[in-house]
């Protein structure tokens, strides 16, 4: 048997310690690498439903916006109507027909 050394380690001994070190260093490189990418992919895919959703909701919005235009051309048609039967039928003169007409076109 050898005797053992006391001080400095030998040659092996540093290349031990190296090794030792780097394979420490990758692996905690490799999760923190990992860990980021795993970060990075959720934000993104938080982000592309965000996105999606604001595209939805602005869909629905331009769904919607039509709409409430021809009920308000309805209601107005429906009075205009009420209006012509109330002059046909003789109950406003013509001058409060046309009146109430320019009233409710203003």
């Amino acid at each position: 048997m050898s005797p053992r050394r006391m001080g400095r380690p030998g040659l092996l001994g540093m290349a031990a310690r190296t090794a030792v070190v780097a394979g420490t260093a990758t692996a905690v490189s490799g999760n923190v690498q990992r860990r980021q990418q795993s970060r990075a992919q959720n934000a993104q895919a938080e982000a592309d439903a965000q996105a999606q959703a604001q595209q939805a909701e602005y869909a629905a919005q331009q769904q919607q916006a039509p709409a409430p235009a021809p009920a308000g051309d309805n209601a107005l048609l429906d009075q205009l109507n009420q209006l012509s039967q109330l002059h046909n039928a003789g109950v406003l003169s013509d001058t409060e027909f046309t009146a109430a007409k320019a009233k409710l076109l203003a």
